[in-house]
């Protein structure tokens, strides 16, 4: 994902870009309202996380400029303030969630993926097609070269994420904690990861697919058509 982290606090701002980076995001940061206005009026996130108490303004003014330009960021507000009327007044106009510092980074990554999951379903569209791929988002059928393909359900959630990522490194960390969640701490390392993507690809490949999906040695997986 690309993201932009909006936060006045130096530390924090560079330890939240470097533990989401680690994951294969790409971080982009700044300190106050004006920069962030500026770079949203040129750049495009798939996440913003947003800081409500900037020194040269409200945070909340940036939840307003994402409205009005019917910008589509999911968008975590990160802040000191844990009351109701900031947590209630953010949500009301256009945050998808609210944390309130201080608080652990791999609660912050969690928050992050859950919301991002929502975000990237949540379409009107009941079809979803990339190619020879065609994805009933209400019945979970999946139809590859006009075969059905049984998928279980991790596998089918897989296949979600690399669409929902496609052209994007994705790590195996990421991988793991979007799909398993906690489960994952049962794991010892990611083989568990590999043999469901093994299996997914076969599916996929056998019907004519093409292999889109490529390793990426010491990172991960990516999605993609070259």
């Amino acid at each position: 994902m690309k993201i932009l982290v909006i936060e006045d606090e130096p530390g924090l701002r560079d330890d939240i870009s470097a533990y989401l980076n680690a994951d294969g995001n790409l971080c982009e940061s700044c300190e106050d309202l004006t920069t962030a206005t500026q770079k949203l009026a040129i750049y495009t996130y798939d996440f913003v996380l947003l800081d409500i108490g900037l020194p040269d303004g409200e945070g909340f003014a940036i939840l307003d400029y994402l409205r009005t330009n019917n910008r589509s960021e999911a968008v975590l507000v990160i802040s000191a303030r844990n009351s109701l009327d900031d947590k209630l007044k953010g949500l009301n106009i256009g945050a998808d969630d609210y944390l309130t510092k201080p608080f652990h980074l791999a609660e912050l990554k969690a928050r992050l993926m859950a919301v991002y999951r929502r975000k990237s379903l949540n379409t009107n569209n009941r079809t979803l097609v990339f190619n020879e791929i065609n994805i009933d988002l209400h019945s979970r059928e999946v139809i590859i070269n006009d075969e059905p393909v049984i998928l279980t359900k991790k596998e089918y959630d897989m296949l979600l994420y690399f669409l929902a990522n496609k052209n994007k490194v994705i790590a195996k960390t990421a991988i793991a904690e979007h799909l398993w969640g906690d489960e994952m701490d049962m794991h010892d390392n990611f083989d568990f990861i590999y043999t469901h993507i093994k299996n997914l690809r076969k599916k996929m490949v056998d019907t004519g697919c093409n292999d889109y999906i490529k390793s990426v040695y010491g990172i991960g997986y990516k999605f993609t058509v070259s």
